[in-house]
């Protein structure tokens, strides 16, 4: 079984409104990124920042719901000021799978192939995470696939030690290292990356859209 945890809990400060409820190209961002998902995953873990915040994310995607999608469950942050590290706790925790894709709710072009591949890998060996590395070394934590029991405790263990950098935990677990290039193939422009972090990218990836949409 596998699963898939979107980290849906930020602020969005530098695009000026909270990106998971951002509207793009007809819905919210999350809804995107549900929906993709669930043409991999066995099932979709959201974590959002509260209680509170989860009802409203569960109200808003069951709006734009299709009766295809598989199970979506909701949960929020275990501990507070913890960040990614907290939401990656309270997502594995709360999914089945032995293996779960993680990410954040503002990649718009998230690409299946890729994703499939990630976990093809993480699958081999002795390895516990299949993370994809760019040319300049630096980590794509948050759009990659772990085994998820080692993932939970490994984040555990970061928060009992006080860390709150989303790489403390990847120190727990043997990394598969997956340069980007290798995905080129499926992703000749890695725009499954492509994450929207301010206006000019958001403008960008409407710009986008049309030629590298789903579907």
């Amino acid at each position: 079984m596998r699963s898939a945890v979107i980290l849906a809990g930020g602020n969005g400060r530098r695009l000026g409104a909270e990106k998971s409820l951002l509207e793009f190209e007809g819905k919210p961002l999350i809804c995107w990124t549900v929906e993709r998902l669930s043409m991999t995953a066995d099932e979709i873990v959201v974590v959002a920042r509260d209680e509170a915040h989860a009802g409203r994310l569960e109200g808003i995607i069951w709006d734009f719901a299709t009766p295809a999608e598989p199970k979506v469950t909701f949960t929020w942050d275990s501990v507070a000021g913890f960040g990614p590290v907290a939401g990656l706790s309270a997502g594995m925790k709360e999914a089945s799978g032995s293996l779960a894709f993680a990410t954040g709710c503002d990649l718009p072009f998230l690409n299946l192939q890729v994703i499939e591949r990630l976990f093809e890998l993480a699958g081999e060996e002795d390895y516990d995470a299949a993370v994809p590395v760019q040319p300049n070394g630096f980590f794509e934590p948050l759009h990659c696939v772990y085994h998820r029991k080692k993932m939970l405790l490994a984040c555990e263990r970061a928060m009992e030690k006080a860390e709150r950098r989303i790489h403390a935990p990847l120190q727990e677990l043997r990394v598969r290292r997956v340069c980007v290039d290798l995905l080129r193939p499926m992703d000749p422009d890695l725009l499954t990356f492509f994450n929207l972090n301010t206006r000019e990218d958001l403008e960008k990836a409407r710009a986008l859209w049309p030629d590298h949409g789903p579907g």
